[in-house]
């Protein structure tokens, strides 16, 4: 045999050996495996997929960069935890530790990177108390206490106007809401209801003469609109009521309360107010009920409401009594 042949037989014998070594962890890296220097096992690896809004951010790993922004995905990492960071320029990073598991997918997709300068501005043209958002009719209604105005204006801050004036008697505003027909207001005190009525001419003459409506007995504790935009809807510490936005109405007590300070939610577009009440256990002691009103739209409902006598209490009622 030659000295050439030799060499060709000992490079075949070499390289069959290289193969048979290698060849575990070649099959190992297809089936996803990775071989762990610290435990010496070929262990299946996971990865962690990085999307983020807006896209294009640098991502590190364990502090160090990858090649790819996101949206990426980092491949064949070893089960256990590693420090992610993202940063995109003039935007905050974002840092959080993440968990890979053997054979599956860790998904960091969720992240906004919010910009260190945010498009920000400024609605109001004059200075107001509180605010409130119509985010159907995109607008806004600011209600300045001290100048006894109400304001309006588009989302993108135009058409700014004054379209109410509050009444001077009203000292302190402790809510306030706009009807759904978007033509008046409604404020309150602890014992005082004025409903408001817009300009829609542009001066101080207003379509209707302001509404008010006296509590002198009893403690207002919130009030809210029927959809109808005439009947309002008033929780006592004493009682639930309807009432009319008209001089002179009349208020119908629906329930009478035990508790005084009942916090409630009104549905408009169901008609259906939820409260709390105290009712008295067997052994004397007390329980808060949350309770469904409903107060439909059906305005005959609501004349049969008007149409008992005052202070009369409903079977419902009586029930839960």
């Amino acid at each position: 045999m030659t000295t050439f042949q030799r060499i060709r037989g000992v490079l075949f014998y070499i390289s069959l050996l290289i193969f048979f070594i290698g060849l575990p962890f070649i099959l190992s890296f297809a089936l996803g495996y990775k071989f762990n220097t610290r435990t010496l096992k070929f262990v299946k690896t996971g990865l962690i997929f990085v999307k983020t809004q807006p896209a294009g951010a640098k991502v590190y790993l364990n502090g160090e960069l990858i090649a790819e922004r996101s949206p990426t995905s980092m491949q064949e990492l070893l089960p256990g935890a590693y420090k992610v960071t993202l940063e995109l320029a003039q935007h905050y990073p974002w840092k959080g530790q993440v968990e890979v598991e053997a054979g599956k997918v860790s998904r960091v997709d969720k992240v906004i990177l919010f910009p260190v300068r945010p498009n920000l501005r400024q609605l109001n043209q004059e200075k107001f108390s509180s605010f409130r958002i119509d985010t159907e009719k995109k607008v806004v209604y600011y209600l300045d206490q001290e100048k006894k105005v109400l304001y309006r204006s588009n989302l993108d801050a135009s058409n700014f106007e004054d379209i109410a004036s509050l009444p001077d008697k009203f000292t302190q505003v402790n809510g306030w809401e706009v009807s759904s027909d978007k033509r008046k207001l409604f404020i309150f005190n602890q014992h005082q209801i004025s409903v408001i009525f817009f300009d829609t001419q542009g001066d101080y003459e207003y379509a209707a003469s302001t509404v008010f409506l006296d509590y002198p007995q009893e403690k207002i504790i919130n009030v809210f609109w029927h959809s109808d935009s005439y009947h309002l809807v008033v929780l006592t510490d004493k009682h639930l009521q309807v009432i009319e936005s008209r001089p002179g109405a009349v208020p119908i007590n629906l329930v009478t309360l035990n508790k005084a300070e009942s916090a409630a939610f009104y549905d408009t577009k169901e008609d259906t107010l939820y409260f709390s009440d105290s009712q008295r256990s067997p052994d004397g002691s007390f329980y808060n009920n949350l309770y469904k009103l409903e107060l439909s739209a059906n305005l005959y409902l609501l004349e049969k409401l008007i149409s008992q006598p005052f202070g009369k209490v409903n079977p419902e009622q009586k029930e839960r009594q």
